[in-house]
């Protein structure tokens, strides 16, 4: 029986893999801070030490510090630690065995034009510490001759960041967006861990992972905010001025360097820009996008349907 470790087990995308690794028969093992939803926990604080992997055949490397910290700040420097130096530690543990490593589209440059993004896109001009690092970190995978996953926006039930942050900004019912409607990729949790799992069979390298269907962002958030019984009226800003404004919004962060940013010019591109992610690379090792969105908002309303 193959023993797969999982760090940041404790985690959304790591919860994941754990989970469903465990229920096709492999033994798991939990790296990170806390234990995971299954199997055996290794304690493991990326920041400080190297994993114990002894007992482990294949790695899935989820553990991640994410979000849009101010410059300078603590935030930044973790995220740092956990994302470069974290995962330098884990790929020397590792020793030789098979290492998946989840890492993010936010690596890429911002794109030209509306073409699908392939893996040979170039990787640099980050806005933030966060894509800056996960570069860095994977920059390091590929060459220790990991399996590099590249999603975007991963959402799905457990999700802390991506439908959180938006619901909390359409409590009034309006939602101010950056620019005019845009075509992009978004990864459900559920394709991502398939891939997770199918990726032990690749070779080294990395591999765009999304659904099957890019979105238009305008109806898109209109759906899900419909889902969670908050209908909002969309804004848009012109670009220029949001861009100005994140700029300020980030120039008066520094002077908070433990709050976080009402704005910021990374969220501006990610909401802004077309990033549409061509996943034929994946693709041509077997692997198949099987989940949507519209599934996704089917299975809340089900479960809302089903909570008395």
């Amino acid at each position: 029986m193959t023993t797969i470790a999982v760090t940041g087990a404790s985690g959304f995308c790591g919860s994941h893999v754990a989970a469903t690794a465990a229920a096709r028969g492999a033994t798991v093992l939990c790296l990170g801070r806390r234990p995971g939803p299954v199997g055996r926990h290794l304690p493991w604080d990326a920041t400080h030490h190297a994993p114990d992997l002894a007992d482990a055949d294949i790695v899935v490397h989820c553990a991640a510090a994410v979000g849009d910290p101010v410059p300078g700040s603590p935030a930044e420097t973790t995220m740092h630690a956990v994302n470069v130096h974290g995962t330098a530690r884990l790929l020397d543990a590792a020793a030789g065995r098979l290492v998946v490593m989840i890492s993010t589209a936010s690596v890429y440059a911002p794109p030209t034009t509306v073409h699908p993004i392939r893996e040979d896109h170039p990787v640099g001009e980050h806005h933030n510490a966060y894509g800056r690092t996960k570069a860095a970190g994977e920059s390091l995978a590929l060459a220790a001759g990991a399996v590099v996953l590249r999603p975007r926006a991963v959402y799905g039930h457990g999700d802390p960041h991506l439908m959180p942050r938006l619901l909390a900004r359409s409590r009034r019912g309006h939602l101010v967006l950056p620019g005019p409607d845009t075509q992009i990729s978004l990864t459900a949790v559920e394709n991502l861990v398939d891939a997770c799992l199918m990726a032990v069979t690749w070779p080294p390298g990395a591999y765009n992972i999304a659904d099957p269907v890019s979105y238009l962002r305008d109806p898109t958030l209109k759906a899900v905010l419909h889902a969670h019984d908050l209908p909002a009226r969309l804004h848009h800003l012109p670009l220029a001025f949001a861009r100005a404004a994140a700029a300020t919004a980030q120039a008066i962060g520094r002077l908070r360097p433990q709050a976080t940013p009402t704005l910021t010019r990374y969220a501006v591109d990610q909401l802004s820009r077309p990033l549409v992610l061509d996943t034929h690379k994946a693709e041509a090792r077997g692997w198949r996008a099987r989940r949507t969105l519209d599934d996704h908002l089917a299975s809340l309303r089900h479960h809302a349907e089903e909570t008395p």
